[in-house]
């Protein structure tokens, strides 16, 4: 088991330029990175990979930030524009050095409606098959996708292990796995241990943050539980700190980070891993 920190901990957008934290990430004891590619033409992943390789860090997957017109359940455009940004984090991903494309894929962050019955079945089919065009288009790259449920507050469409399962059932395709992240199970799930236990397999990716956003550890998420169901499913995928700040504004806003959770930065990245690395299997 290995562990990593998302970058959004530390910056918004990631540039070229944002490649100066590696050294402190592998200080800190870091063995991966993992990107937020909000732009893709912001990076140069060439560029990005050999200031990982001179830090002693890998990335092991790449975060996707679907914020407005990027849809997969939207209108003709915003689909388009949706699709061809995850195409554009297939591409990326392998030149970075990873193989996994995470997130909520298949939806806007923010969108969250009471739809209509009658209307959710076309919405859960024009996700099914946009998702198909892009799990094909991965396995073409050998990058596999991880579609990641959202408490209600972020979305409407997929807020469960259950519901993500339905979708990759639907899908049908291996390398589309599910991403789960222990902020949104502490809001939805009513036995998180349970769901990673049901998503089995096909788990792709952890994110670790804290009940209210911050440290891991420093919370009321119970992660003992946490870790023997993913000792008790042989988890051998990565956990990523997620955790947030009001420091960097753009994520602040969009996360509802409205005061200080924790002393800083550092301290998130530092003390959420050495809880992390204490209860490893």
């Amino acid at each position: 088991m290995k562990f990593g920190i998302n970058t959004y901990l530390f910056a918004s957008p990631f540039t070229n330029e944002s490649v100066s934290y590696f050294q402190k990430f592998k200080e800190w004891g870091f063995d991966f990175v993992e990107i937020a590619v909000e732009e893709p033409e912001n990076i140069d992943p060439v560029f990005v990979k050999k200031a990982l390789d001179g830090s002693g860090l890998e990335c092991c997957s790449v975060c996707a930030a679907t914020g407005p017109g990027r849809d997969l359940r939207g209108n003709r455009k915003e689909q388009v524009t949706s699709i061809e940004y995850i195409q554009a984090l297939i591409d990326i991903a392998p030149v970075l050095g990873a193989n996994l494309v995470a997130g909520p894929l298949y939806s806007e962050v923010g969108r969250a409606d009471l739809v209509p019955d009658d209307k959710k079945p076309k919405q859960w089919l024009t996700v099914v098959n946009n998702l198909k065009k892009l799990a094909a288009y991965a396995e073409e790259r050998n990058v596999k996708l991880a579609i990641e449920p959202l408490n209600r507050y972020e979305t409407d469409f997929i807020n469960t292990c259950d519901q993500a399962l339905d979708l990759i059932r639907d899908v049908g395709s291996d390398f589309l796995q599910i991403h789960l992240d222990s902020f949104h199970m502490n809001l939805e799930e009513k036995d998180p241990a349970l769901a990673i236990k049901k998503a089995g397999s096909k788990l792709g990716l952890l994110h670790a943050s804290g009940s209210d956003r911050g440290t891991p550890g420093g919370d009321q998420i119970d992660w003992d539980r946490i870790f023997a169901a993913l000792d008790n499913i042989n988890y051998q995928g990565n956990i990523v700190i997620e955790s947030f700040t009001p420091d960097v504004k753009v994520i602040a806003k969009a996360a509802s980070i409205w005061r200080q959770i924790e002393p800083s930065k550092e301290a998130i990245a530092v003390d959420g891993l050495r809880f992390l690395r204490s209860l490893a299997f």
